[in-house]
């Protein structure tokens, strides 16, 4: 990246404060730091926590879809590149692995990590999630379809953490996104979670190894939000509540929650997540649902801004994201966060460098300071200049009827008088008057 120097420097200027919390942010006040450290790994290699994946009945190798998702109608694609397509940033894919005979991913994918088989690379997927996850952030052109990746020239660094058997935990997870951040990814994308109750131990130690990464690296981490939303109850998710995480929920296409989208206090913005195409393992595409796929299209809009701005810390780049989504209200909605993303507006809207600090209720170009929203005058029936303009439609319908009345009852008149024998010169005639003969009689 352009501003590797700089980012370097931030994260050697946090390095040892980063290092201090992983060390004093884990709880037993009392227990000497090497104590509380080697609680914390016995319990993780105990730890019987697991992530969710999104079921997926996706078979594959699949037929291409040949149009352009909805979700990518919504983009004017030319807009959104017209400075970047992501070139140069790296993209983690913590998930299931990623195919790379999939034509669209071959060129995309650079060797990564594989926790369930030793020594792999990461570039296999037996279920196809990672391989979607994927295709959604950086999907290469194709000539036989319409779907292509938000960040198209990205780079993604395969890390195979899990399957459908749940086999990842928190222990991979923390490995996983450490692994990551050495190998210098600038977004991090976790579409998976887990609502279970965690040790304290291992809660601090998962929140340490976040603030660590993130903090020494700057290293921008986006998580999907679940999908056990159904029931409209809010309840926080793992690792997308995570201090410093960007959290995602999925909308549809009228910018409202998914269903089964998770809601809570800790969601940053929403994306869409239902109908989602992307691609699958061994070719072709197939269409599924869940914020496991509204995640990576931030995580996509996220490397587009570090791209642009590789000045920016992971902090703003997520102010900036929330700023300019499209919302419902001026303020935090439980349900979608700060809006639904606006991918072209996340990345173009930039005259003014992003806070630190997160986004107001002030609209994107306000003043600050809390937004004066008004509603709209509501007009029960026609407003006045619609009145005005039935009444002229009304006058030139008239006129025009008047006109068609006075040519048409004039050539009505005249038949009339030939067939009488009424001179069209002398007014009524009298009844001695006959009708004219023909001459062959």
């Amino acid at each position: 990246m352009g501003s590797g120097a700089s980012r370097a420097a931030r994260r050697s200027a946090a390095g040892a404060a980063a290092l201090a919390v992983v060390a004093c942010g884990l709880p037993f006040a009392g227990a000497a730091p090497a104590a509380a450290a080697e609680h914390v790994r016995t319990t993780l290699a105990d730890d019987d926590v697991r992530f969710q994946i999104d079921d997926t009945s996706c078979s594959f190798p699949s037929d291409p879809i040949k149009g352009t998702p909805w979700s990518l109608q919504r983009i004017v694609l030319d807009q959104l590149w017209q400075d970047t397509k992501g070139k140069g940033v790296k993209v983690a894919v913590i998930d299931t692995g990623v195919d790379v005979v999939n034509d669209q991913l071959k060129s995309a994918v650079i060797n990564g990590k594989d926790y369930l088989s030793k020594g792999g690379t990461g570039k296999t997927d037996e279920v196809g999630h990672g391989t979607k996850v994927a295709g959604i952030i950086a999907a290469r052109k194709s000539d036989e379809s319409g779907f292509i990746g938000i960040a198209p020239e990205a780079t993604i660094i395969p890390i195979r953490q899990n399957d459908d058997q749940g086999s990842g935990n928190v222990g991979t997870m923390i490995d996983a996104i450490e692994y990551a951040a050495e190998a210098d990814a600038d977004v991090i994308n976790i579409s998976q979670d887990t609502a279970s109750q965690m040790d304290p131990a291992v809660h601090a130690a998962f929140q340490a190894a976040i603030t660590k990464v993130q903090e020494e690296h700057d290293v921008l981490i986006v998580a999907a939000a679940g999908n056990n939303g159904a029931d409209g109850k809010e309840r926080k998710t793992y690792p997308a509540a995570f201090e410093g995480v960007l959290a995602v929920a999925a909308a549809d296409r009228n910018n409202a929650r998914a269903p089964f989208s998770q809601s809570g206090d800790f969601l940053g913005v929403a994306a869409p997540g239902i109908d989602m195409v992307s691609t699958v393992p061994a070719g072709g595409h197939c269409v599924d649902q869940g914020t496991s796929f509204a995640a990576p299209y931030v995580s996509g809009v996220a490397a587009l801004i570090r791209a642009k701005h590789p000045e920016w810390t992971y902090k703003q780049v997520i102010t900036q994201i929330e700023q300019t989504a499209d919302r419902a209200k001026p303020d935090h909605d439980p349900y979608v966060g700060w809006g639904v993303i606006d991918p072209a507006a996340a990345v173009n809207e930039d005259v003014t460098e992003p806070s630190e600090d997160g986004p107001t209720a002030a609209p994107v170009g306000s003043e600050g300071g809390s937004a004066d929203v008004q509603a709209a005058t509501l007009v029960l029936g026609e407003s006045r200049q619609e009145r005005m303009e039935r009444y002229a439609l009304y006058v030139l319908a008239g006129g025009l009827g008047a006109v068609v009345l006075l040519f048409g009852g004039g050539r009505v008149l005249g038949d009339w008088r030939r067939k009488q024998g009424i001179a069209g010169t002398g007014g009524i005639g009298n009844g001695n008057n006959t009708h004219m003969q023909s001459t062959g009689s």
